[in-house]
């Protein structure tokens, strides 16, 4: 069986009510990410948490900047996998210029399910990237989300002729 590792994309304060870009449905998404977390700890599958953070040298953001509540990953997260790696990113592809190779490696994966936000951005982002060609990719759809359903639903079908799109009963 391949060794596989759950990628939690940016499930950050500022995307939650209150923080400076609210997503939709966060609250059931950010508890069926907790259910894909649960599932993969009572599996042996290691949690990687993916973090983006703006990089201040271009001024302030939007969201995400640094030293703010809201770049901070949310506290149920973080409860529930203290002592998963942490991989800051800059960039919607949590490969580009960061450690996640390097920890995937280590941690010899083979294959990767992604879940968080947003599901058009940064979740397609990091599954069509070209370092990840290397692993077998699945996103878990329904612990994905983004500013609304539709917009939602047309990555997820954009993104399934590459990627497979999968719940978490077929992911575990």
């Amino acid at each position: 069986m391949k060794r596989t590792a759950l990628l939690v994309i940016d499930p950050q304060n500022d995307y939650f009510e209150g923080g400076l870009f609210p997503l939709w449905n966060t609250q059931d998404t950010l508890e069926t990410i907790l259910k894909a977390i649960t599932h993969a700890q009572a599996n042996d599958i290691p949690v990687v948490l993916i973090q983006h953070v703006a990089d201040s040298s271009l001024g302030v953001a939007p969201f995400f900047n640094p030293g703010t509540m809201g770049v901070e990953i949310h506290p149920q997260v973080l409860a529930l996998a203290p002592n998963a790696t942490v991989v800051v990113k800059h960039f919607a592809d949590a490969f580009e210029q960061t450690e996640l190779n390097a920890v995937l490696s280590a941690l010899k994966v083979e294959r990767l399910l992604l879940c968080g936000m947003m599901t058009q951005n940064c979740v397609t982002h990091t599954a069509l990237s070209k370092a990840a060609e290397e692993y077998d990719v699945k996103v878990i759809g329904e612990a994905c989300t983004t500013r609304e359903e539709m917009l939602h639903l047309i990555a997820l079908n954009a993104i399934s002729i590459r990627v497979p799109c999968v719940s978490i009963k077929e992911s575990f």
